[in-house]
């Protein structure tokens, strides 16, 4: 038994296995002991952000990634453990948060919301302020629902807590594996340009695409291209943790942003725009203008800041140079306006001061609104598309209009239940066959050697998975269960014909070994050569599949089969 053990592992057939399952486990590096939680992304100008946390870079692998461990020394196991020692923070009063690589203090901010008064509200609130002495600073009380923290016209700056720390993170991994949004959960988005594009301009739209929804505060992103077998492209993102209304139209649209004076353009998003403030002191809703209602509907007006190039400068001042100034009451203004427009489409209209007339001005105010059944929504509604603007500004238009194809979006809770019932079905799955081929043998010398063949491709795969950064989604999970099927059927060829050359006094069993890896082989190319239009079938949706199959035969044939038919030769021998 010790010299077939030794002239076993002396095999360089079995060295080579040995090896490349070595390899496998350290790329996988699985630590299913593992606590924490990981961060997934940072959002700019954020508690966080500004406390020096960052969001991870895409190439990083998993388990590279920042872990918090502790929240004002409290350990931190998993989500729910964050979610609770967030709620606990307090205004004034700092978090420690110790990751696995630094100890950061994040400084909450408050959160300001202005609300509108009706005239019972505004004389509650001004007599309430005119005893603020009695009820502890400035902070005041109406109808025992709104704290006021300043008195605005018509309006009120409300106190509605601590601000989003900006943080955005998931139960830390256990292994370097990247599950795909079926596993994960997050949208799906399959896009279609207008017209037939180059490949350098799909490369530059592609690039754009991923700014905008990295400026937008969404990670994990995989933004590529496919084609079908017609020849159609498509463009194919996948967003994991994110919903279809904050993917939709952000990277469906073109986003071209402009600025128009008397009908000429005088700024356009993007170069022409240096920077665009998104911090509460000089954007958030306008409490100037403040909400209302019109027709039964509410809206809510935003307000942001930005600075324009130079060169945009001077163009604004050569257009209002140009235009007579007016007298409306006690002010003056120039006879046109200042219209903003999104996608073609009049988002807002600015009256342009007499002051301005000519001048050169770099900082200028954009203002837009939202609408919805309720003050709350339109003011949600605001926001999200003073958002949507910001991140349009920063990142410029998309340089080809985009048809949406198909949409899919998979609850984080799906995803779980997913991967629960895939690794149940492959555990039934391998049981089943050990089953199969311990009836057929009845030798668990045979049995358990192709057992430890079927283990031994599937940790490769997965640590091929790992290393190529590859997400395994439930087409990559058929593509191994694909690969691991004709694995166990050539350990059967190689068996089988092993067997009969033992007991055949005209063959010898080497030759037979030969005639099943020639078996193998045509079977091999058959079966790559059935994947290779799979790549592009479906607009690449299948890619994973096709992949995944291709990569397991071929380690299969180059690597685990050889050493297989090996220990069986070995095993075998009287």
């Amino acid at each position: 038994m010790a010299g077939k053990a030794k002239r076993v592992f002396t095999s360089v057939r079995v060295i080579i296995l040995i090896v490349a399952l070595a390899f496998s486990l350290i790329s996988i590096s699985p630590n299913p002991f593992r606590e924490g939680v990981a961060i997934r992304s940072v959002l700019a100008n954020s508690s966080a952000n500004l406390a020096g946390m960052q969001s991870p870079k895409p190439s990083l692998q998993p388990m590279a990634r920042e872990v918090i461990r502790a929240i004002n020394n409290v350990d931190i196991k998993d989500v729910d453990d964050f979610e609770a020692a967030l709620s606990r923070a307090r205004l004034n009063s700092s978090l420690l948060v110790k990751t696995n690589k630094q100890l950061y203090r994040l400084v909450p901010k408050e959160k300001i919301k202005v609300i509108e008064l009706n005239e019972t509200e505004m004389r509650e609130v001004q007599e309430l302020n005119e005893v603020e002495e009695e009820i502890n600073g400035t902070m005041a009380k109406v109808n025992k629902t709104i704290f006021v923290k300043k008195l605005l016209p018509k309006t009120v700056e409300v106190s509605e807590g601590i601000e989003d720390f900006g943080l955005r993170v998931y139960d830390a991994p256990t292994s370097n594996l990247r599950k795909g949004l079926d596993l994960e959960g997050g949208t799906r988005v399959l896009l279609e340009p207008e017209k037939q594009i180059s490949r350098n301009d799909m490369d530059n739209l592609i690039a754009v695409m991923t700014e905008r929804l990295n400026v937008y505060g969404l990670s994990d992103i995989i933004v590529r291209s496919a084609n079908d077998l017609s020849g159609k492209q498509y463009i194919v993102a996948e967003i994991a943790g994110a919903s279809q209304e904050e993917v939709r139209d952000l990277i469906a649209k073109q986003g071209k942003f402009e600025a128009k004076i008397a009908g000429e353009p005088v700024f356009r998003g993007g170069e022409d725009i240096t920077f665009v403030c998104r911090t509460p002191d000089c954007a958030g809703l306008d409490p100037d203008r403040g909400c209302g209602q019109d027709s039964g509907q509410w809206y809510c007006n935003f307000r942001f800041s930005i600075i324009l190039s130079q060169e945009a400068a001077m163009l604004q001042g050569q257009a209002t140079g140009k235009l007579a100034v007016v007298n409306e009451g006690r002010q003056q203004y120039l006879n046109e306006s200042i219209f903003l427009y999104l996608d073609d489409r009049e988002v807002d209209r600015l009256r342009i001061g007499a002051e301005l007339k000519g001048s050169q001005e770099t900082n200028i105010q954009i203002s837009g609104s939202g609408i919805g059944i309720s003050q709350q929504e339109a003011a949600i509604n605001a926001l999200q598309n003073m958002k949507r603007l910001q991140t349009v500004l920063i990142t410029g238009s998309l340089p080809f209009k985009l048809n949406i194809v198909k949409i899919d979006t998979i609850s984080p809770f799906l995803g779980r239940e997913f991967l629960k019932n895939s690794l149940f079905a492959g555990l039934m799955a391998a049981l089943a066959v050990s089953f199969v081929i311990g009836a057929r043998y009845k030798r668990i010398k045979i049995v358990l050697p192709i057992v430890a063949t079927i283990v031994s491709e599937i940790i490769i795969l997965l640590g091929i998975a790992s290393l190529i950064g590859w997400n395994l989604d439930l087409a990559g999970i058929a593509g191994i269960i694909i690969a691991i099927g004709t694995g166990v059927d050539h350990q059967i060829v190689i068996t089988d014909e092993v067997l009969r050359g033992q007991v055949s006094r005209f063959i010898n069993w080497k030759e037979k070994i030969k005639m099943a890896f020639f078996i193998i082989m045509g079977a091999f190319f058959t079966t790559v050569a059935a994947m290779i239009p799979l790549l592009f079938a479906g607009a690449g949706l299948l890619k994973g599949f096709a992949l995944i199959s291709i990569i397991g035969v071929s380690l299969g044939v180059f690597i685990t089969r050889p050493a297989f038919a090996r220990i069986i030769e070995v095993i075998l021998e009287d």
